[in-house]
C-alpha cells in the first residue's frame, strides 16, 4: 500500500508522525523498550501532545531480534498469533551513550541515541544489514484507517525473495505485495500461499508476525527501500540474520515449524480421476490397468470432487450411483499396492446432510447476527466449518476418520482461500487476522488427524491454500493453471517462491489443470513434474492419462517416472534436510550459489537438493538456455560434461532435458 504521492508529498488524505527521538529507554533480560515522541522535545511543553511510539525489543533465538512498534496499546488482542517455537538466547539489552541495543547471538539491533535524526540499525558480521531512518517508521492516518508502516533499506544490489507462491518474477524487488490469501490461478497477482516473510541474498530476513492483511513495496514505493505496513495500532516483525540465504531459512523455519518427514510412497506418481471428466470404478480400473500394462510405476491413485454427490460437498458420502461399493473397491485397489486420496474441502454445501447437523450444533461459521454466513459460489449455499471450534474440529475429523477406516490414506485439502470478513468467529478471533490463518487451522486439522492415525512420517495431505508456518501440513501444489508453457513456467516460479519462503515440499498438475495440453506440452511438462519433490497427474475438464496424447508420451511419462525411482535414494537425503533444516528440496539457484550475481534472476532452472541443476524444456522444439554455475558439471542422462561459469543453449528430445550432476556429487 503505497502513502505517498512521489518523493515529496503524501497521498491525498494521509497524514504521518515519524518518531524523532528516544525520549526514555529501559533494558532487562532479553528485551529493550523505548518510548519515541514525534517531535524533539526542547521543551516541557514538548511532553503534552503525541503521538508517542512505543519499541520493544525481544530475542526470541539466536540471530533473530523481534520488533514491536506500538501506537496506542488500549485495544483488544483477539488474535489468532502465529505460534512461534522459541530458544531466547541469555542477553540483555544495553543503554549506552550512543545506542540503546538488544543483541542476539551475532545480531545486534541498536538504536541510535541523541539529537541526531531517528536511526535504528540491524548489525552482524562487522556490517549493517539494514536500517531505518529519519521518516522510515511511521504512525500514518488515512481515509482507509490508521496503519504503522516501517521501512528498510536496500543495499544496492540487494535481492528480495519469498512473501509465499507467487507467480510473477522470482525477485520481488519493483513488486508490491499484499499477504492476502485469494483463489486466484497461477497467471495473476494473487496468490493460495501468502508469507509475511522476505529472504534477501544481502544476510537476513524479516518476518512479519501478523497472520492477517500485510501490504509490501518492495523497492516500489521507495525504490532503495523495503516497505511493509499494517492496518491498526501495533506492528511486529522480526530481523533474521543468516549470514548465507540458508542460514535465514534454517533460522526462520526453526522459529515457525519444520516440514515433517513424509512417507517414501508420497514421492511416487500420483493419478488423478480429474475434475469434471466422468468416471466410476471401471473408469479408475481402466486407468490402472492402463498403467501396470504399460509398465508405468504408480503409487497412489486420487479421487477428485465426485466421488461425492454433486451440490453437497461436503457430505464425505460416496456417490452411489457411481461407487455403489467403495469399501470393495478401495480394497481391491490397495490389493494392488495402491495408496488413496481423497477431495475434500472445509466447506458444507446446503443441500449435504451435514449442513443442519453443523448449523443445529453450532458448527457453522456465523455473521455477526447469529445467523449461518452463506453464498453462492462454488456450491450453492456453502457454509464455512469453524475450525476455531472445538466441537466444529472434532466434528469434521470423525467425518474423515470414518473414510480412514475404510482404507484412505490421505486427502486432497483444497480451498480455505475465501473466508469473508462479514462474520463472527467462535472464538472470538479478528476476521482480518483469521482471514489467511484459516488455511493453518483447516490444513492443521486434517494433517494431525492422519499424524494420529497413521503415525509420525507416515501423514501427507494435498493442500492449496496456506500461511506463514503451513510448511508444517505438507504437501502444497501449485493450484489452477492453464494447460501452456506460460503457465509451466508460472507453476515453477511460484514453488521456487514458496521455498524461498520456507516450504520444504511442493507439487503442480503435469500438464496444467485447465484446457488439455498438446501431447509436446504434456511429454515437456511430464519431465518438470516427475523432477519435482512430488509428482501428480491431474486435470480439469480431461483425463492426463499419457495414452490420451499419444504412446510417446506413455514411454516419456515411464522414462522419467522410472528416473525417479533411481533417483530415490538422493531424494530422500534432500527429504531430509527440508524436514531437519528447513530447505526447500527445489531450490531457487541463488540458494545453493549466492555468491554467484548471474544466479540472482533465475527463475527457468533449479537445484533439486544441492546437488542436482534441472532445466525444464519450455518449448515444443525441445530448444533450451540454462547457466551453469562454476565447475565441471555431468549430463545425468547423457553422461556429457559442461564446464561452467557459462551459458548453454542446447535442443533436447522429450526423453531428455538439461539435468546435471554438481561436481563432486555422488548420485545412485
Amino acid at each position: 500500500m503505497k502513502f505517498t504521492d512521489g518523493y515529496w508529498l503524501m497521498r491525498e488524505g494521509v497524514s504521518a508522525a515519524y518518531p524523532a527521538e528516544i525520549l526514555d529507554a529501559s533494558a532487562g533480560p532479553g528485551a529493550l523498550t523505548l518510548r519515541a515522541p514525534v517531535v524533539h522535545v526542547r521543551h516541557r511543553g514538548d511532553l503534552l501532545k503525541g503521538p508517542m511510539l512505543t519499541f520493544e525489543c525481544t530475542a526470541p533465538a539466536p540471530d533473530v531480534v523481534g520488533v514491536k512498534i506500538t501506537h496506542f496499546a488500549g485495544g483488544g488482542d483477539r488474535g489468532p498469533h502465529f505460534p512461534l517455537d522459541t530458544a531466547p538466547p541469555e542477553t540483555s539489552g544495553e543503554l549506552g551513550d550512543e545506542y540503546a541495543s538488544l543483541t542476539s547471538g551475532a545480531l545486534t539491533v541498536r538504536f541510535k541515541r541523541g539529537d541526531a535524526a531517528w536511526r535504528m540499525e540491524a548489525v552482524a558480521g562487522g556490517k549493517v544489514l539494514t536500517s531505518t531512518s529519519a521518516k522510515s517508521t511511521a504512525y500514518l492516518t488515512s481515509p482507509e484507517g490508521t496503519f504503522l508502516r516501517e521501512q528498510l533499506d536496500l543495499s544496492v544490489g540487494a535481492h528480495v525473495y519469498g512473501l509465499g507462491e507467487r507467480f510473477g518474477p522470482l525477485v520481488k524487488n519493483g513488486q508490491t505485495v499484499d499477504v492476502w490469501n485469494a483463489d486466484g490461478g497461477t497467471a495473476s497477482e494473487q496468490a493460495y500461499k501468502n508469507v509475511p516473510f522476505v529472504l534477501t541474498d544481502d544476510g537476513y530476513g524479516i518476518f512479519v508476525a501478523h497472520p492477517g492483511h500485510v501490504s509490501f513495496e518492495v523497492a516500489s514505493e521507495n525504490v532503495s527501500r523495503l516497505q511493509f505496513s499494517v492496518q491498526g495500532e501495533s506492528l511486529e516483525y522480526y530481523v533474521i540474520y543468516g549470514p548465507t540465504p540458508k542460514d535465514v531459512l534454517r533460522k526462520y523455519t526453526a522459529l515457525t515449524g519444520r516440514p515433517p518427514r513424509l512417507p517414501d510412497w508420497s514421492f511416487g506418481l500420483w493419478l488423478s480421476t480429474s475434475f469434471t471428466t466422468s468416471y466410476d470404478e471401471d473408469t479408475v480400473t481402466s486407468f490402472i490397468d492402463g498403467m501396470a500394462e504399460r509398465d508405468i510405476p504408480l503409487s497412489v491413485f486420487h479421487f477428485d470432487c465426485f466421488w461425492m454427490k454433486e451440490f453437497q460437498w461436503c457430505d464425505f458420502t460416496w456417490d452411489s450411483r457411481t461407487f455403489p461399493d467403495p469399501a470393495g473397491m478401495l480394497k481391491r485397489l490397495k490389493d494392488r499396492g495402491l495408496k488413496i486420496c481423497l477431495w475434500i474441502n472445509p466447506y458444507i454445501a446446503q443441500a449435504s446432510p451435514l449442513f443442519e447437523e453443523g448449523k443445529a450444533r453450532g458448527y457453522l461459521l456465523k455473521r455477526p447476527d447469529g445467523s449461518v454466513w452463506q453464498w453462492d459460489h462454488w456450491q450453492p449455499g456453502l457454509a464455512i466449518v469453524d475450525f476455531t471450534n472445538p466441537g466444529a474440529r472434532d466434528w469434521y475429523r470423525e467425518k474423515l476418520a470414518a473414510l480412514l477406516d475404510m482404507g484412505v490414506d490421505c486427502f486432497k485439502t483444497d480451498f480455505g482461500e475465501r473466508i469473508p470478513l462479514d462474520v463472527a468467529w467462535y472464538d472470538g478471533s479478528d476476521p482480518e487476522r483469521m482471514h489467511n490463518y484459516y488455511a493453518q487451522l483447516y490444513n492443521e486439522a486434517v494433517f494431525d488427524l492422519l499424524r494420529e492415525r497413521r503415525g509420525e512420517g507416515e501423514a501427507i495431505v494435498f493442500a492449496r491454500s496456506a500461511t506463514a508456518g503451513g510448511q508444517k501440513f505438507p504437501v502444497h501444489w501449485g493450484g489452477d493453471c492453464e494447460s501452456t508453457f506460460s503457465a509451466m513456467a508460472e507453476n515453477l516460479r511460484g514453488g521456487l517462491s514458496l521455498g524461498m519462503s520456507g516450504f520444504g515440499y511442493w507439487s503442480h498438475d503435469i500438464g496444467g489443470f485447465e484446457g488439455t495440453p498438446d501431447p509436446e506440452l504434456f511429454k515437456r511438462w511430464t519431465a518438470f513434474g516427475l523432477l519435482s519433490s512430488h509428482s501428480r497427474l491431474h486435470g480439469s475438464q480431461s483425463y492426463r492419462v499419457p495414452w490420451a496424447f499419444d504412446e510417446e508420451a506413455v514411454d516419456v511419462l515411464r522414462h522419467f517416472t522410472r528416473l525417479k525411482e533411481r533417483l530415490m535414494p538422493y531424494l530422500r537425503e534432500v527429504a531430509r534436510e527440508a524436514h531437519e533444516e528447513g530447505l526447500p528440496m527445489m531450490r531457487a539457484m541463488v540458494l545453493e550459489f549466492p555468491d554467484d550475481p548471474t544466479c540472482a534472476h533465475l527463475e527457468r532452472q533449479y537445484m533439486l537438493g544441492a546437488d542436482l541443476l534441472v532445466a525444464p524444456v519450455f518449448t515444443a522444439s525441445g530448444d533450451v538456455t540454462y547457466y551453469v554455475p562454476e565447475g565441471e558439471w555431468t549430463h545425468v542422462l547423457s553422461g556429457a560434461k559442461v564446464t561452467g561459469p557459462r551459458w548453454v543453449t542446447e535442443n533436447h528430445d522429450v526423453m531428455s532435458l538439461p539435468l546435471l550432476a554438481r561436481p563432486g556429487a555422488v548420485l545412485p
